[in-house]
């Protein structure tokens, strides 16, 4: 065993073992889809005074942090996103009814003077027997509470600062509007002609009913005299988080900001557990199945790839928890597509292995699978790479569910390649070391070629003699799509339109017909109504809001009995135009990153012809989906971005050997290049593509209505992604050749002499 494989096999068993460790110790931090809850994205909006920037929105949040709490919800997740937008995760709600009117009140910020301490079991006034405003201060002490003096909106400004000068430590600087100012001075004025040390002395800062701050007013200020409105602090034993918050409640409250409800998203457990069975079913089903065809195909080398397969899944698991990454459902689908997608290096390899086995038969074992990882290399490279692009793309352009498939599948990618080039790598080259392994051809699985070869050396199929026969037949398929975009229309998910989908499941069985004829009874005809998995009542409206909901549900249980929600996504029309602008522009960055990265990577011929193929495949996909009905909603564009991806990768792989075999064959003709290319790369393609679909269809067949569009866009998109980057790709590649290569012959002259002559076939571009 070499020095490079020791080190490449020490390090796999490290990284493995941290891989366990992490496994066993720590737990996923599951999204709101897998365990249940609501998430709710609140727009902060612009009001007379106030503009909704950045730092106005952190105050706010904080605001309706202290108000979250206050409903006991366990483990709530608050977040800005962006400048105006603050994301609310609250697990285990599945009525946000009281969440959303807690969330929706304006901040009240009020001061008011302390009448004293108010004895326990004491809340009316003696004389009018009026309720009084009670509360405890800071400390717990219960404080009688006079009316409200000041609100918070004269308050100007409230900043933490040290002040080291006096000793005081941390201190609130406040600020007040001129008038308020002079109420401000007159409150404390009164509260000043009390002793020092009577709760009489003492301001009370009241937000939401509750005692932020209640300060007493400093011995030095007279009878009447009261503070000035610009310079006023207020001092205790704050640390300075307990400042910094303190000033931020207080500015926070004092700016009141609405906030709107943008987006609404409630999953109910059993949906949520069941999306997490059908995904380990059909990734347990799927990896096997994977690990039995390339362990078929490719023997013991096969095998040893299936336990680096497995290795790989513990890894990119283990990423994910270590890195605490929420997993959302489309996550769970990405971390399973990847499996299928992490066999595609390994099969490069080992392709490339069997060419040099097949070349030059006497060479030791070891020599070929040194050679063919060597010869991958760039093709696994470029590959992966156009991989990332499409999950940074998700990662960017995306919102909620949306962003975590792309940081799954970024993560996969990586520990893909890792399990290729160093795991397996490490395995096969000891077991290449064994002169058992490479004396029995029949074992190792490389020394041999495969069925597929072999029938393609022996028909040797002439593909490129005529390549715009192949682009008529990929333009007729484009045309069907576009009918079916244009006769069918695309369903837009309520993501993209705004509105309601709301889907019930009911004790009793209820069909369609009786759902809609009720529910129009109660109000609600312009619902459209239909049966989702299970017997379940899908229920899609435009602009409902929480009672109405509740409402929708009470007229549904008339017919259906005890009815429970399973989920629930609400969208507003403003987020539901930015969502559907941000899809399109994803889709054309998608194209011309892509473009970018081929044009610098090859010849710009061969972007080009890479990007119709990929256009090509997007819009084969959305008419599919046309034509079906399906709808087209954000995780339908997580699917379309990885079909992007994974077209690109196959174009990639042989436009690589294209230009490796252009270099050495300098004065062969490209379509003759092109057309070994392609039959060379024939049997990586179909042996990747086969271990992708046996993940797809387990989890279009296990995955439930949740994941089943997601396995069907990508189930189409690899098979047509599978048929472009070699019948579009490639002879939209010769055909720009032929056009900017060739030029016309000069009137007159014989075509010998009016021929260009033969110019390098790797200039403009081309590297190795």
């Amino acid at each position: 065993m070499t020095r490079a494989t020791t080190v490449r096999a020490v390090l796999a068993a490290a990284v493995l073992l941290v891989s366990v460790f992490i496994t066993l110790t720590m737990s996923p931090r599951l999204g709101l889809d897998l365990q249940g809850g609501t998430r709710m994205v609140l727009q902060a909006k612009d009001s007379a005074t106030v503009e909704a920037d950045r730092e106005t929105t952190d105050r706010t949040l904080e605001v309706l942090r202290q108000r979250i709490d206050s409903l006991g919800v366990a483990e709530p997740v608050l977040t800005r996103s962006g400048e105006d937008r603050i994301i609310v995760e609250l697990p285990d709600v599945q009525d946000p009814r009281q969440a959303a009117a807690v969330i929706g009140r304006t901040a009240q910020l009020s001061f008011h003077e302390v009448l004293g301490a108010a004895p326990s079991g004491t809340d009316t006034a003696p004389e009018t027997g009026e309720k009084r405003l009670i509360l405890p201060d800071e400390q717990g002490t219960r404080l009688d509470l006079g009316p409200v003096r000041l609100s918070g909106a004269g308050v100007k400004d409230a900043t933490a600062f040290f002040e080291a000068q006096q000793a005081a430590g941390w201190t609130v600087k406040l600020d007040f509007h001129k008038d308020a100012g002079k109420d401000w001075t007159k409150l404390t004025g009164e509260a000043a002609c009390h002793p020092s040390g009577d709760e009489r002395r003492r301001v009370a800062i009241v937000l939401d009913e509750k005692v932020i701050s209640s300060p007493q007013v400093d011995p030095s200020v007279g009878c009447q005299a009261g503070l000035p409105s610009g310079g006023t602090q207020i001092t205790g034993s704050f640390t300075a988080k307990e400042a910094r918050d303190l000033a931020l409640l207080i500015k926070g409250g004092a700016l009141p900001v609405p906030v709107e409800i943008v987006e609404q998203r409630t999953v109910g457990p059993t949906l949520g557990a069941a999306a997490i069975d059908a995904s380990a079913q059909a990734a347990l089903i799927g990896a096997a199945a994977t690990a039995l065809f390339i362990t078929f195909v490719y023997r013991l080398f096969g095998a040893l790839a299936a336990v680096a397969l497995a290795a790989y899944g513990v890894i990119s698991y283990a990423a994910l928890v270590g890195l605490g990454v929420t997993l959302t459902l489309p996550g769970l689908a990405g971390f399973v597509l990847a499996i299928g997608m992490a066999v595609d290096s390994n099969v490069l390899v080992f392709e490339r292995a069997r060419e040099e086995c097949q070349d030059r038969p006497t060479r030791s074992l070891r020599s070929a699978l040194t050679t063919g990882f060597q010869k991958a290399f760039s093709a696994v490279a470029d590959s992966n790479i156009t991989t990332l692009l499409a999950a940074g793309l998700l990662f960017f352009l995306g919102s909620g569910p949306v962003k975590g498939f792309g940081v799954t599948l970024a993560i996969g990618v990586i520990a893909s390649m890792f399990s290729a080039l160093v795991i397996a790598r490490a395995l096969t080259e000891i077991a290449a070391g064994s002169r058992f392994v490479s004396d029995y051809r029949g074992v190792n699985g490389i020394a041999r070629p495969g069925s597929v070869r072999t029938w393609l050396t022996r028909k040797d199929p002439q593909l490129f003699r005529k390549p715009v026969q192949w682009l008529v037949i990929s333009t007729v398929m484009v045309a069907v799509a576009v009918a079916g975009i244009v006769v069918r229309g695309v369903d837009l998910g309520v993501e993209f339109t705004g509105g309601r989908l709301v889907e019930y499941s009911t004790s009793r069985p209820v069909d369609v017909e009786t759902a809609r004829s009720t529910l129009a009874d109660a109000g609600f005809g312009d619902a459209e109504i239909t049966t989702a998995g299970d017997g379940d009542i899908s229920v899609r409206t435009g602009k409902l809001d929480n009672d109405g909901e509740h409402a929708l549900r009470t007229a549904l249980a008339t017919e259906g009995g005890e009815t429970t929600k399973v989920r629930d996504e609400l969208i507003g029309p403003s987020l539901g135009d930015e969502l559907r602008r941000n899809a399109l522009i994803a889709l054309g960055v998608a194209v011309l990153v892509q473009l970018a990265y081929l044009a610098v990577r090859f010849r710009w011929t061969f972007a080009v012809g890479s990007v119709i193929a990929m256009v090509h495949d997007v819009m084969i996909v959305v008419g599919a989906f046309a034509w079906l009905g399906r709808p087209v909603d954000g995780i339908f564009l997580a699917a379309l971005l990885t079909v992007i991806g994974y077209s690109v990768n196959d174009s990639v792989v042989v436009f690589d050997r294209v230009r490796e075999l252009w270099a050495g064959n300098r004065k062969t003709p490209l379509a003759t290049i092109a057309r070994r290319a392609v039959l060379q790369t024939v049997p990586r393609t179909v042996n990747t593509g086969m271990g992708a679909l046996f993940i797809l269809v387990a989890l279009a067949v296990l995955g439930g209505d949740s994941l089943a569009d997601f396995a069907l866009a990508l189930l189409i998109g690899i098979v047509v992604g599978t048929w472009s980057s070699v019948f579009t790709a490639v002879p939209g590649a010769l055909v720009l050749e032929r056009t900017t290569t060739a030029p016309p012959p000069v009137p007159g002259k014989s075509s010998r002499r009016a021929r260009a002559p033969r110019r390098d076939p790797l200039d403009n571009g081309a590297r190795v």
